[in-house]
């Protein structure tokens, strides 16, 4: 059985996320097919978001899995 490309879709975008216990992170987020950063956090029942090249508080980067239940807010980066 094969799938459509498009199904996978990579497309990346910073953001700068703050959590509930106060951490700021930055990192990379795919929105896929999605055509906003919003549509990811309001759009899909996932419970979590994947964050990739994530950092918080100058540490290495890393991949980040982060419940959407303890997001304060996302801000989108340029570039």
């Amino acid at each position: 059985m094969e799938q459509s490309k498009e199904v996978y879709k990579k497309e990346y975008r910073k953001v700068k996320v703050k959590t509930t216990d106060g951490d700021i992170i930055t990192g990379k987020v795919n929105i896929g097919l999605k055509t906003r950063v919003a549509d990811l956090f309001t759009r899909t029942d996932d419970p979590f978001v994947v964050l990739s090249d994530a950092s918080h508080e100058g540490g290495p980067k890393r991949v980040l899995f982060v419940n959407k239940d303890h997001i304060l807010w996302v801000e989108p980066q340029e570039g």
